[in-house]
């Protein structure tokens, strides 16, 4: 008990080959005599390598993610202006036979074809010929087009015709869809409402900062000034106490 008493206080206690050392005030530290922590895990330095390669991997065989996003209605004067036709495919795997028209209608008026694409691009005779750029993807998922030089004449409605034959061994499926677009063309490029409302957001936020700032540096000033008044205090209630009663207000120190 002895031995064990006087091991535990030099601070070394040995055990199974284990050892324990303090030097100093130090924190203990435990270890394996001539081993490291890594060497003890020998499936985590084989595993390591295999994890990075299939993560290698994982991000090779990703795919871009084809999101329908609707096209914007508002173009100005002498300015292209993107008409965004996207249909979306729910098998990318499957082959399938695509064909894309774009109809145009005045107010007022019927429809016409404006622009065709069956097996590729094609601008038909219409007031828009010349005028026309295909904007589309290789995978024909989006089969947007873009008017060059808008004018004012270009207001009104637009339709997007998807048409795709998918080629199954059993049957041939046939899907269409269908993108209204209602466009109109102004003088000058109006300011955008939600731009308005992100300014006016803005501005509440930074006066509501600005606010919450002022109201900690008050608070904290007032706590700081709290504190050094009831040290005061205590210092000087020590002071007006008898050196005889601060004596005898020593507590002993019992060993």
């Amino acid at each position: 008990m002895s031995r064990l008493t006087e091991h535990t206080r030099s601070g070394r206690l040995e055990k199974g080959g284990w050892s324990r050392a303090t030097q100093g005030p130090g924190p203990c530290t435990i270890c394996s005599p001539g081993s490291h922590p890594l060497k003890k895990m020998p499936g985590f330095n084989r595993l390591f390598p295999l994890a990075s390669l299939l993560l290698i991997l994982w991000a090779g065989v990703c795919y871009p993610v084809c999101v329908e996003v609707p096209s914007e209605t508002e173009a100005v004067r002498g300015n292209p202006m993107k008409l965004r036709c996207i249909s979306c495919m729910k098998r990318e795997d499957v082959e399938a036979t695509t064909v894309v028209e774009w109809f145009y209608r005045p107010e007022g008026g019927k429809d016409f074809l404006i622009y065709e694409y069956r097996n590729g691009h094609q601008e038909v005779e219409s007031p828009f010929q010349g005028r026309l750029q295909w904007n589309g993807s290789k995978d024909l998922q989006d089969v947007s087009i873009t008017v060059l030089n808008v004018t004012l004449n270009d207001s009104g409605l637009y339709t997007c015709n998807v048409s795709r034959e998918f080629e199954f061994e059993a049957h041939r499926p046939f899907v269409k869809t269908t993108r209204l677009i209602p466009l109109r063309v102004t003088e000058e490029a109006g300011e955008d409402f939600t731009s308005v409302v992100s300014e006016i957001m803005m501005y509440i936020l930074l006066v509501f900062l600005t606010l919450w700032l002022l109201i900690e540096m008050i608070y904290c000033y007032r706590k700081v000034s709290k504190a050094e008044e009831a040290a005061q205090e205590n210092a000087s209630d020590y002071l007006a106490i008898p050196s005889e009663n601060k004596e005898n207000s020593a507590v002993p120190v019992e060993e």
